[in-house]
């Protein structure tokens, strides 16, 4: 549990973006995450599109088109879109 803009969030757990929340309409999913000493919110996911990970060919191109493979950073929207995935 951290911190951030005066509320009690929850580190490192991905959750969707309910209607009243900021940035809902625009992202699917946010998490947050500490960057050094500070807290940061992270939003990801579109949301006009659904979810087909358990669809291999889906899986693998998603996967090659955003290079998961070297995803690394725990502070982009990128890393947790290939974690979804």
């Amino acid at each position: 549990m951290a911190k951030y803009k005066g509320r009690s969030v929850r580190l490192g757990k991905p959750r969707r973006i309910t209607k009243g929340r900021p940035g809902y309409g625009r992202k699917k999913f946010e998490v947050f995450v500490k960057s050094g000493s500070k807290v940061k919110r992270v939003a990801f996911g579109d949301p006009n599109m659904k979810i087909k990970k358990s669809q291999p060919g889906r899986r693998k191109s998603f996967r090659a088109r955003h290079r998961c493979a070297t995803a690394k950073d725990r502070t982009t929207a990128r890393y947790w879109s290939c974690k979804m995935w």
